[in-house]
């Protein structure tokens, strides 16, 4: 055991020696020039290298430089600077006069993809013929890079004097092989707009025919966004993929797509191309488990004061508005990016949740060609309705998206809905409703503003919140008259089992031409006025309450027969209204005198005061 442990001891004094001797007896400034040959020679880029090279011998066999920077040809800015780089070499090679390089690590660089750090052509520049053979790669000496590693470092990219992004903190690791078959952890972190994305990711890469075509299976990726307009924890997922790309022409190919959102989750494939005239075409096809929007887009649900008070709201009057920028009118050119490519777009989803609304079995397809859009289908289940439309988006110039669309809705109650949007719930109810519409610009305020059309509308089991018609009209008929009393308690809505009616939309204005509405209690018909954006209305009607009344069996009947005009007008949140029963109340009487004295002419032919009775009823 003696003998083996001295003889272990020899070896490695040996081998001390052995390297310290090479240390000596090798200049690394030696390799200074033929590096910067092999650079220039493969790449064309220059490699300039500032400061001494010196050995650096623990853990590993390392050249040391002091500042470097790589410049593409023409360039203002280098591609890649850094204060420092170290270069693990391989010992043996160096006996035989030959560099081998098993890793590049650099630490605190700066990487510029920008047009300044772009290789420049030379003006009246020859090009190069087809075929032309490429600078020989055998030479006296070799410089094989398995690994790459950079540390905490900077990557700058902008492709305009507007657009720069700035990759922080990068930590990127590249291992290949003698295949060209690379393994890569990438990590970053990107702020832009007041916002900070974090990733990380690991994959393996095709390297084998780049820079013409290369492919990458993202085993994974984690990332977090935080910042303005972003839920308070931010946005996280892990996701993974498989992304092939080619240059020539150039096709981007994502499939396998897997990625994860707080708590949604989507699937699918994302291919893109780009011709030779810069027209970019894409298609987009995407299923879901499960979309929560809230979640992604930071929406809170009504605290429990909030709640209560929505709740008492529903029972005694409408809620007031909450605040939404979707009230916010388009601006011209905000659609202006859908002239900028061609895409085909399919997104399926089991369930999405938007504003606590949760839609069931959602579809989503529709193409673009370069401004003229088409929505083919938009449909899902809400509750216990269902919802479809198709519809076109046309952007000119500098204008507002024109847009069109045909709604098919069934059962939706709109209540939930009305909440989701901000609007008060005036008038809530089960609805259907079919119709055309077309505007311009694409949020609520647009639609309540600049849009025109019309729809039929039914509702089933509709409430108009805060107004109780049968109490408005028995209470005034029991201040007039004596004979009759009505109910002792009331609730504080209008409750309405069927209602139907035919609208016009025009710029704001939804005028109802024909309304009729009926329940238990009441029938009601009119038509009126609705004004969207200041939420007001003016309503003409004819009401006849059924039941509810009670006195006299003859004033009764009178009182059901009955055709009331009510006007209900003002604020949503605010509604007014007027009547006058005792008009209605006196005509239903003189009509019945009427009819009691021209019975009893019939009668009474003869009668000495037949005279006077016609005279009389000349004047009624």
């Amino acid at each position: 055991m003696r003998r083996f442990l001295t003889t272990i001891v020899i070896l490695l004094v040996v081998l001390a020696v052995g390297m310290t001797a090479l240390v000596l007896l090798v200049n690394p400034n030696d390799f200074r020039s033929y590096m910067a040959k092999e650079v220039q020679q493969r790449t064309g880029y220059d490699l300039q290298l500032d400061g001494s090279l010196r050995w650096h011998v623990w853990p590993r066999l390392s050249i040391l430089s002091g500042r470097m920077s790589l410049t593409a040809p023409g360039a203002a800015q280098p591609v890649v600077s850094a204060e420092n780089m170290r270069l693990d070499v391989a010992l043996w090679p160096l006996l035989s006069h030959q560099l081998d390089v098993k890793q590049v690590m650099l630490k605190g660089a700066v990487i510029r993809l920008t047009p300044d750090s772009d290789a420049q052509k030379p003006e009246n520049s020859p090009i190069a013929p087809s075929g032309s053979r490429e600078p020989s790669k055998d030479v006296a000496w070799k410089l094989n890079i398995k690994k790459v590693q950079i540390k905490d470092s900077l990557l700058i990219w902008q492709q305009d004097k507007d657009d720069q992004i700035n990759m922080r903190d990068i930590n990127l690791s590249i291992d290949q092989d003698s295949e060209r078959q690379a393994y890569i952890e990438f990590s970053s972190r990107i702020n832009r707009n007041q916002r900070d994305l974090s990733f990380k990711l690991a994959a393996n890469v095709d390297l084998s025919s780049y820079p013409q075509r290369y492919s990458a299976i993202v085993s994974s990726f984690d990332y977090h966004l935080a910042g303005v307009g972003l839920p308070t924890d931010g946005i996280a997922g892990q996701g993974s993929a498989t992304v092939s790309y080619q240059l020539q022409p150039q096709l981007l190919d994502i499939s396998n797509l897997q990625i994860t959102a707080n708590q949604s989750q989507l699937q699918g494939r994302v291919q893109g191309s780009v011709q030779a005239d810069g027209e970019s075409t894409y298609k987009v096809d995407l299923t879901s488990a499960a979309l929560n929007l809230d979640n992604l887009l930071g929406w809170q649900p009504p605290s429990d004061s909030d709640a209560g008070s929505a709740n008492t709201s529903q029972q005694s009057g409408p809620r007031s508005p909450v605040t939404s920028n979707s009230q916010t009118i388009a601006q011209p050119g905000e659609m202006a990016f859908l002239r900028d490519f061609n895409a085909d777009v399919k997104i399926q989803a089991n369930q999405i949740v938007y504003h606590g609304l949760t839609i069931a079995d959602f579809s989503l397809q529709a193409q673009n060609q370069q401004g003229t859009a088409t929505l083919q289908d938009l449909s899902g289940k809400l509750g216990h309705g269902t919802f479809k439309t198709q519809g076109t988006i046309s952007v000119v110039d500098n204008q507002p998206a024109q847009m069109t669309l045909t709604p098919q809705i069934e059962n939706i109650a709109m209540g939930p809905v009305l909440r989701a949007f901000g609007q008060p719930e005036t008038f809530v109810g089960d609805l259907t409703l079919t119709g055309k519409f077309n505007g311009s610009g694409v949020t609520l305020a647009d639609v309540m503003q600049r849009w025109d059309g019309h729809a039929h509308i039914s509702m089933a089991n509709a409430r108009l919140n805060g107004m109780n018609i049968q109490q408005l009209i028995q209470q005034a008929v029991v201040r007039s008259h004596s004979e009759v009393t009505a109910a002792d308690s009331y609730t504080d809505y209008t409750k309405i089992q069927e209602l139907k009616a035919d609208t016009v939309l025009r710029q704001g204005n939804l005028r109802i031409t024909q309304f009729f509405g009926r329940s238990e209690i009441l029938t009601a018909g009119g038509s009126g006025l609705i004004n969207l954006s200041k939420q007001r209305c003016d309503m003409s009607l004819n009401v006849r309450v059924l039941d509810g009344w009670k006195g006299k069996s003859n004033v009764v009947k009178t009182l059901q027969k009955a055709v009331i005009p009510l006007r209900i007008y003002g604020p949503w949140q605010e509604l007014s209204y007027s009547l006058d029963v005792d008009k209605v109340l006196r005509s239903e009487l003189e009509q019945k005198a009427k009819d009691a004295l021209n019975n009893w002419l019939g009668k009474h032919q003869d009668s000495k005061e037949k005279k006077d009775l016609e005279r009389l009823l000349k004047k009624l």
